[in-house]
């Protein structure tokens, strides 16, 4: 579809679509703060149709940038989060108090430098840090979305990516990165806008959600659903919250972020704060009550209705399906540069994924190299310090970077 350009609310941090980057009049540049969460409030005039054959608008998209823009606009690089992540990659989360959830790759002088790029990192649309999602207000009937929110598809988060490009006023992306769904959302790019990306980094994913990562997704949208205060997805009409059925959802979900040697590692089979089994059903195990603390955080800054939503676009996501079932036919004729990792243990998608990835872009003589990093931490690896992986990364956009005439500073 063609982008429309969109409008951003009024307001003190509004920078508008003519000054995205840079104040010419000499005044403060308003994208200049670092990590300040602003809403661009998108497809306006014209609601954005969405792969389910519905359209949805106003669209308001919550981001974060870091750096500056440059005189040309070209050192844009897009971030794209995964499943629970947001745009905080970078400071205090609002609501956790936590580091952003990228530190370890991102940030002045790291791999993704923002001395010499500029940085955008949105909240998905579905999500539940700002942007359109079920837990916002249905302009329609004024009632929360809830389960009447239309489902969306990795492609229709890229559709809303490319409204907030627009809005900010950059016509091709230097690079567009992410990890796991991050990493699907890179290859949409690649493959429904490749004339506005130089080049992708996609990480840890694959071209399609496979069988056996779909049933987890199941089983954790059927315990949300089983939570007797779900209320069909209109929980807070009822004032509740599924917090159980979404805790489960989550601990079931991390298990496949990890690696059974980092388990092992990390836990063993070690007692948690006890000397001998209780003979019940408490939390005798360290690894036990490792992911209780993972769901009953989980809980406090993530909806459960986002989390069923985001999910099933991942399930949908099949890029060879969307070309004739040939996958190598998303890339044909692209420039874009890529670069592939993976990593050893990540049993949630499997190098044989990435791999094959690599293989369609070859095939159609693509510019591609691709990376499989030994490691025994699993999916989650690409959020670890992992300086190999920073190198790498590093590497290819410093290589990108000449390539596309952006300057050091």
């Amino acid at each position: 579809m063609a982008p429309d350009t969109g409008r951003a609310p009024a307001g003190p941090e509004d920078p508008g679509p003519e000054n995205p980057g840079h104040d010419d009049s000499g005044q403060k540049d308003p994208l200049a703060a670092d990590g300040v969460t602003r809403i661009a409030c998108l497809a306006v005039d014209k609601p954005m149709p969405l792969d389910c054959g519905r359209s949805l608008g106003p669209i308001e998209i919550a981001y974060t940038t870091f750096g500056r823009l440059n005189a040309a606009r070209s050192n844009a690089i897009l971030i794209c989060h995964a499943l629970t992540g947001d745009q905080h990659v970078l400071g205090t989360h609002p609501v956790t108090g936590k580091p952003g959830w990228w530190e370890t790759l991102v940030g002045p002088g790291r791999a993704i430098d923002t001395d010499r790029y500029f940085l955008i990192c949105s909240n998905i649309l579905g999500g539940c840090m700002g942007s359109t999602g079920p837990a916002g207000i249905d302009p329609a009937t004024g009632r929360i979305w809830g389960t009447d929110f239309p489902v969306v598809t990795i492609a229709d988060m890229v559709r809303a990516q490319a409204l907030l490009i627009d809005h900010l006023g950059i016509k091709r992306l230097f690079a567009v990165v992410g990890g796991s769904m991050g990493g699907m959302q890179v290859l949409q790019w690649a493959a429904s806008l490749p004339d506005r990306l130089f080049a992708a980094v996609p990480i840890a994913t694959a071209a399609r959600h496979s069988a056996q990562n779909i049933a987890f997704h199941e089983v954790g949208r059927q315990a949300i659903m089983a939570d007797p205060d779900w209320h069909h997805g209109r929980y807070a009409e009822h004032g509740s919250r599924p917090v159980k059925g979404l805790a489960v959802a989550r601990m079931t979900a991390h298990i496949t972020y990890l690696s059974e040697m980092a388990l092992h590692n990390k836990f063993g089979r070690r007692l948690q704060d006890r000397g001998a089994r209780s003979y019940g059903f408490d939390a005798d195990f360290q690894v036990e009550s490792y992911l209780r603390h993972q769901g009953s955080t989980f809980v406090d800054r993530f909806d459960a209705n986002s989390y069923l939503y985001i999910t099933r676009a991942m399930d949908y996501f099949d890029l060879a399906a969307d070309h004739g079932g040939v996958l190598a036919h998303a890339f044909r004729g692209s420039r874009v540069r890529f670069c592939v990792i993976s990593f050893s243990s990540d049993w949630l998608f499997p190098t044989a994924e990435s791999r094959a990835v690599a293989r369609a872009i070859a095939a159609v003589a693509g510019n591609v190299s691709f990376t499989e990093i030994e490691t025994d931490r699993g999916h989650d690896a690409f959020l670890l310090d992992e300086p190999v992986f920073a190198r790498i990364v590093e590497g290819f956009l410093d290589g990108a970077a000449g390539h596309a005439g952006i300057d050091r500073t």
